[in-house]
């Protein structure tokens, strides 16, 4: 089993030093099959010399890696003995691993694998227990190793694994053919690897090249269409030559005119004072006929007065007759009745003058709130992201409402405040202030659209303010006969004490 080692550990497993030869007599601390008894005491007491198989064991205890265990090998390894440690007791165990002997195998490898694989090459007596787990676990296999035949079957780390743990004869140059295998494999990765690199990069240079192509296609194109379009504008510079040279001689020409004119006015003002003279000399003669006239009238003005006098009376009497026998009212229409204009009490939303007040002064707003009957539509949400744009939107009707609430109450005007329900989700829950109506578009309506429905519905010639900034809405509701003003002005009302 390959199990991850722990950070710091390092990638390939240095064997430690051989045991030293047993001295010739002796029995050496396994048996030909890697058998022992659990205390590691030798199977038999039979001297090396009288052992067929001691010469075996011999040659086997001599076999040593030329170079540190393929990490492959190392992970199978330590996986084996991670798995065999929890069940050996812990008195059988090296010093080393019984910290770990409570972990699980999978915390064992993680955390113990280098504790593991130095008491594998350090204790023959603890790689001989574990390798007679493993006979009892894939005896199969174990088998094979020790008659010197390799199942072909086999994973190669594997059957690497095994042969470190058995010590069976040839089981180095197992261990560095499984890692010369590993390495075949991993340099045929490798080469994988490369060759789909390689053909990324070229897939990625074509798709670079025809990018290219066509940015070089797209540039060409867009320099005939700028050679095209500055042919165009040295037509039209021509064009506009020729216009100026025109616009000069006709300039010239008319300048010329001009002149003529001049002079032509000179002489008829020279004739005109000619003639205004003889027109002052002939009035002062006719004043002299009329101061003539006049004293001649006023020797005979006495009795041209008195009948002019009585037929004055005569009228009079005449008419004072008529009136009371045709019973004729009084007259009370007088002349300047008739002429076109505002009457105070009449005005309209259009009538209030604004040339003396800035489109934000909130004075404009108090004059046309003073109107009798006036109705203020404000738009909701212009008002409020027009002011108070950072606050949440519940917070925005909030503070609006409170405004327009006490600006109903000091105006006594009817206020309908219209916000934009058409991303609701769920029902607005609140209580609208005294003085206030509130109202939400429907689904698929804009609050645009039910301003000018509310415009629209009010008799014709009733006063109708409407608060909004939407240029839309205002020309629509100024079509409809009310009088838009600026969000600003509303905000700067309500902010005034």
């Amino acid at each position: 089993m390959d199990a991850a080692r722990e950070p710091g550990e390092p990638q390939g497993l240095q064997p430690a030093a051989q045991a030293p030869e047993p001295a010739a007599g002796t029995v050496p601390s396994e048996t030909p099959g890697g058998g022992a008894d659990a205390s590691g005491t030798p199977a038999s007491d039979t001297p090396a010399s009288d052992t067929p198989a001691s010469g075996a064991a011999a040659e086997r205890a001599a076999e040593k890696l030329d170079r540190p265990l393929p990490e492959g090998v190392r992970r199978r390894v330590v996986g084996l003995a991670s798995d065999a440690l929890g069940g050996l007791p812990p008195g059988e165990l090296p010093q080393s691993l019984r910290q770990y002997a409570k972990f699980t195998p999978a915390r064992r490898a993680k955390y113990a694998a280098t504790a593991l694989a130095a008491a594998l090459e350090s204790e023959p007596a603890f790689r001989v227990r574990i390798a007679e787990r493993l006979r009892l676990g894939q005896p199969d296999l174990v088998k094979a190793l020790e008659s010197g035949s390799v199942p072909g079957a086999a994973d190669p780390m594997d059957v690497a694994a095994a042969a470190y743990l058995v010590r069976s004869a040839g089981w180095s140059r197992l261990v560095a053919e499984a890692g010369e295998e590993a390495e075949r494999a991993g340099a045929e990765d490798a080469v994988a690897e490369a060759s789909r690199l390689v053909e990324k990069l070229q897939a990625e240079l074509a798709e670079v090249r025809a990018a290219a192509r066509a940015d070089l296609d797209r540039q060409r194109a867009e320099f005939e269409g700028v050679r095209r379009e500055a042919e165009s504008l040295r037509k039209k510079v021509r064009s506009l030559e020729s216009d100026t040279r025109r616009a000069q001689a006709e300039t010239r020409r008319v300048a010329a005119e001009l002149e003529a004119a001049k002079a032509q006015a000179a002489g008829e003002r020279s004739a005109a004072e000619s003639e205004a003279r003889r027109l002052r000399h002939r009035v002062s003669e006719l004043e002299s006929a009329a101061e003539q006239g006049r004293r001649s009238a006023r020797e005979g003005r006495s009795v041209e007065d008195m009948r002019l006098r009585l037929l004055l009376d005569t009228v009079l009497q005449s008419a004072q007759g008529l009136q009371r026998e045709l019973a004729l009212p009084v007259s009370q229409i007088r002349p300047a009745d008739l002429v076109e204009a505002v009457v105070p009490g009449a005005a309209s939303p259009h009538d209030v003058a604004r040339r003396g007040l800035a489109d934000d002064d909130p004075a404009l707003l108090d004059q046309l709130l003073a109107i009798p009957q006036v109705h203020l539509v404000v738009d909701g949400y212009n008002v409020t992201k027009t002011g108070y744009p950072t606050l949440p939107l519940e917070q925005q009707r909030i503070r609006l409402l409170g405004g327009l609430a006490m600006l109903a109450q000091r105006t006594q005007a009817e206020v309908t405040c219209v916000f934009d329900g058409q991303d609701l989700d769920v029902p607005v829950i609140m209580a609208p202030p005294r003085g206030v109506r509130v109202r939400f578009s429907r689904t698929g309506e804009t609050a645009d659209e039910l301003i000018r429905r509310l415009v629209r519905a009010e008799p014709q010639g009733r006063p109708v303010v409407v608060v909004s900034t939407d240029r839309e809405v205002a020309e629509g509701v100024r079509k409809a006969g009310a009088r838009p003003v600026a969000s600003v002005l509303l905000l700067n009302r309500l902010a005034r004490p």
